[in-house]
């Protein structure tokens, strides 16, 4: 059972197997293995993450063709994962597929609205902006099949880092509000992103019979023809060689970072959303991305902050740490109340 186990969650071993087989196999792990996982999962999720937006924002800033831009990301991934990962692409049926490629549009959208944001605004305000997205997750998944159990020190957690959000975003210069709209539509396109991801990938919901790695090639494969028709559409094809020329070794290695990480990401971030809520995943976003503001103003030089900003910083990083503890403290209630019964013999 451990070897299975271990095997199970190193790979997508489990496309070769029938579906009723992996059930059983998820069920031998361990409340520590499945802990485990979610710790490796959300940590390699959060470094790409961290590297996707500091590296799109460099890109982007010497490479203004973000559709084109976003179009190489998604044929690098497609590409790389046809060629080295088909033996652990499995897809259960075609209903299966059709249902995912719901998620497709939203994917892209939300890739092609983070360019957009970040060629005009702030890496800081992108981030802190999308504080809020939690607490729309939050209301809307109290319409799923299982529902998110909630309680008043999560809820009061979430709006500590809404408050620190506001703080912040308060004392930004004029200046830096170009292309607020983008980060609007940015985080209500991440909203249905995740939602739907976690409706069909959490086994307590709706779950598609998809591998991991099927599911990552389908949003780059598939997602390569809207972001292509947008790219023609704006004429971005035409200027292509034109601006191809203009780019030093440096652009091209920021370009050639974010299609790696882009690969990356794209499959821890289905990873992670397996396992744990869209809220959660969300917190863990806008908690994790708080570490680009200190690049940003440290390291990169090129935004100042003040008491103000940094006391709603750090309101703001409170508030996840707190919002996990909560997370925390219901489910092992809800594992309590679970085993409570069976051990009086119920």
């Amino acid at each position: 059972d451990n070897y299975l186990t271990r095997l199970y969650l190193t790979s997508d071993f489990k496309a070769s197997i029938p579906k009723t087989e992996r059930i059983t196999l998820r069920s031998t792990m361990t409340p520590q293995t499945e802990h485990m996982q979610i710790l490796v999962a959300s940590s390699c999720y959060c470094f790409a993450s961290v590297g996707m937006l500091l590296f799109n924002k460099f890109a982007v800033q010497d490479f203004p063709l973000e559709c084109c831009l976003v179009w190489a990301q998604l044929f690098f991934a497609a590409t790389c994962l046809s060629l080295f990962a088909f033996p652990y692409i499995h897809v259960g049926s075609a209903k299966d597929l059709l249902r995912w490629c719901m998620v497709v549009p939203f994917y892209c959208g939300m890739l092609l609205t983070s360019i957009l944001a970040l060629k005009t605004a702030p890496m800081s305000l992108v981030i802190v902006l999308r504080n809020s997205s939690p607490l729309g997750t939050l209301l809307i998944e109290r319409f799923y099949p299982e529902p998110l159990r909630i309680s008043g020190f999560m809820l009061g957690s979430i709006f500590l880092m809404i408050a620190g959000a506001v703080m912040y975003v308060t004392q930004l210069p004029s200046e830096n509000w170009q292309g607020i709209g983008w980060v609007f539509l940015n985080s209500v396109i991440a909203v249905v992103d995740r939602l739907l991801q976690r409706l069909l990938l959490s086994k307590e919901q709706c779950p598609v019979d998809i591998s991991k790695t099927g599911i990552t090639l389908i949003n780059n494969l598939v997602g390569m023809l809207p972001v292509g028709l947008a790219a023609y559409a704006k004429g971005e094809i035409e200027k292509l060689p034109l601006v191809y020329g203009t780019l030093n070794h440096w652009d091209k290695f920021y370009i050639a970072m974010t299609c790696v990480i882009g690969l990356t990401i794209s499959y821890t971030s289905i990873w992670a959303q397996s396992l744990i809520s869209a809220t959660s995943f969300l917190v863990m976003i806008n908690a994790n991305k708080f570490v680009i503001i200190g690049i940003e103003a440290y390291g990169l030089h090129s935004k100042a902050l003040n008491w103000v900003q940094i006391l709603g910083a750090s309101l703001t990083v409170l508030g996840g740490i707190l919002y996990g503890k909560a997370r925390q403290w219901i489910e092992r209630e809800a594992e309590r109340q679970t085993l409570l019964p069976k051990a009086l013999g119920k």
